[in-house]
């Protein structure tokens, strides 16, 4: 990791805190109303899901990047460090997988997308709040492509143009109880967001 990521790491909380205060702490809050089981999360960055489980569950974290994670034990013990790409459990150990402003970053969607579905129990269920590509043709489509590259060396891999909805059906998730916001606190180009929750096909028939 490079000295850009020590300082990101340094200033995600703080960047952040604008948006947590508008909105985005309560969209963590209904969202992790509705884990159950065993409950992963992928990518817990700094930790600013935590305050929001349900009390009572049980509860493994994973996190790739060393100085997010440096940050992350400061509010929970243990820490798993794993890319959503090859996770360190035994197929079925979760019912609940949980991705928050993750899959922007994963190096390979297709492949964590296995993974999650690999380790979700029979039933279990993926819940996903994760900023999005714009409308195709839209003029917010059409920056996200012109500022991906710069956005991407900004935020330390973040990628603004995904369309993380097509990569879950590409690989056999049914998306459930969506919900589209395009959140004026965030910056313009990563304000539109879906929340929800996706099913295995094969779980779900």
């Amino acid at each position: 990791m490079g000295a850009w990521n020590r300082v990101f790491a340094a200033l995600y909380d703080r960047g952040l805190a604008r948006a947590e205060r508008a909105g985005l702490s309560d969209a963590r809050q209904s969202l992790l109303a509705g884990v159950r089981g065993r409950v992963l999360e992928l990518g817990a960055g700094t930790g600013l899901n935590l305050s929001h489980y349900p009390a009572g569950i049980e509860l493994v974290v994973t996190e790739p990047d060393t100085e997010m994670a440096k940050r992350l034990r400061r509010r929970r013990a243990e820490v798993v460090l794993a890319g959503a790409e090859e996770l360190p459990f035994p197929d079925g150990s979760f019912d609940t997988v949980v991705a928050t402003l993750v899959f922007c970053t994963v190096r390979d969607v297709p492949a964590a997308l296995r993974e999650t579905r690999r380790v979700l129990a029979p039933g279990g269920r993926l819940l996903f709040l994760e900023h999005v590509r714009a409308e195709p043709g839209t003029p917010a489509a059409r920056w996200q492509n012109r500022l991906h590259r710069p956005w991407r060396a900004l935020a330390c891999g973040c990628n603004c143009n995904r369309d993380f909805l097509a990569a879950l059906a590409a690989e056999g998730f049914a998306v459930a109880d969506l919900r589209r916001e395009s959140w004026p606190f965030l910056p313009a180009i990563v304000r539109p967001v879906v929340i929800g929750g996706a099913t295995p096909v094969s779980a779900a028939s």
